[in-house]
This record gives structure tokens, C-alpha cells and sequence, in this order.
């Protein structure tokens, strides 16, 4: 069993990778916004009901799959590295992947504003997370999020083994395949 959390800013490619490890592992992808577009559709974004639906459908998800025999599974997720909340929710989902014995990693995405702002215009972007299509919104949340520390200074505060990749001018495929020599995830393990 393995457990992967991609991390970054929002536009970085976090979905895009976790998609081709998916390809090459067996390792299911879960991006962020499998929970959060079903539950926008009901409630305002942050409101309290909104995060006790997508959270609880997030640990349901991360249970399941612990107990599960699939390989695995990636989580993308835009942490803000100073808020104790993020924090929290990411030590939870690692719990049921940890009393599993599963083998779990973070995977930290960099890029710089701009390739960020260009890729929150991307077709695949826009075709996979629809609350994006609002590009004047997304933008200025890409923009807003950028005063929140989404990149580390190469640690986190988690014990989990950590790898920092700069996705600027570089294709998904490069990277995906250096973070899969770094996890050594060359075949699915159950």
C-alpha cells in the first residue's frame, strides 16, 4: 500500500502528475477537487458546511482505501504550510495509510507565477475542475493565495519522506518520472 500527497500551489500541476503516476504505478489518483466541485454546487467555498462535507467525504475516501487492496493512492492538495489546520487534516489522512504500514511520501510541486497563471488557462485544467472555467475568480484566487506560504523552504512539518520539484518549463512526463525514481514505485505493490 502506498500513500502520496502532492502538494503545492494552486496551477502548479499537481493533477496532471498524479495522473500519469497513476498510468505507471496502479496508484489511484485523488485530486482535490473530486471533493470540493460536487459540494461547491451546494455551499459557498470555506463555509462550515462545505468543509465538514468535503472533509468527511475526503477521510471516508482515505479509509477505504487503507483497508482496501488497491496499490495505493495520490491526494493532491494546496497546503498553506503555516495554517495548523492544513496541518492537522494531512497528519489525519496519513493515519489510516500509516496503520496500513503503507509506504508514504509528499511530493512538493514548484513553479513560478507566471507558468502558474498560464496553466490556470489550460484546457485539461478547465475540462477537470469546472469551478476554475471562472477564470477572472480563479485567477484572482491563484493571486490571493500567493501572500500564503504554499512552498516549503525544503522541509515539512511532517515525518514523511520529502521531495521538492520545480515543474517550470518542464513536461508532466519528466517530472512524474523523476518523482518515480525518487519513490522507487516501478510496479504496483499491494
Amino acid at each position: 500500500m502506498r500513500f502520496l500527497v502532492i502538494f503545492g500551489p494552486p496551477a502548479v500541476g499537481k493533477t496532471s502528475v498524479g495522473k500519469v503516476i497513476e498510468r505507471a504505478t496502479g496508484v489511484r489518483l485523488f485530486h482535490n477537487h473530486m471533493s470540493i466541485e460536487p459540494v461547491l454546487n451546494l455551499f459557498p467555498f470555506g463555509t462550515p458546511p462545505f468543509r465538514r462535507l468535503v472533509d468527511g467525504f475526503r477521510a471516508s475516501v482515505f479509509e477505504e482505501v487503507a483497508k482496501s487492496d488497491l496499490p495505493g493512492l495520490s491526494f493532491t492538495f494546496v497546503w498553506n504550510l503555516d495554517d495548523a489546520g492544513d496541518r492537522a487534516f494531512l497528519e489525519a489522512a496519513c493515519q489510516p495509510f500509516r496503520q496500513r504500514d503503507a509506504d508514504i511520501a509528499f511530493v512538493e510541486l514548484r513553479a513560478d507565477l507566471s507558468e502558474r497563471l498560464s496553466r490556470n488557462r489550460s484546457p485539461d485544467r478547465l475540462l477537470e475542475k469546472p469551478s476554475k472555467r471562472d477564470l477572472e475568480r480563479s485567477e484572482a484566487n491563484l493571486l490571493t493565495l500567493e501572500g500564503k506560504r504554499m512552498n516549503s523552504d525544503g522541509t515539512i512539518p511532517l515525518d514523511y519522506r520529502h521531495l521538492v520539484v520545480d515543474t517550470g518549463a518542464r513536461t508532466v512526463d519528466d517530472v512524474a518520472a523523476e518523482i518515480l525514481r525518487w519513490l522507487k514505485w516501478d510496479a504496483p505493490r499491494a
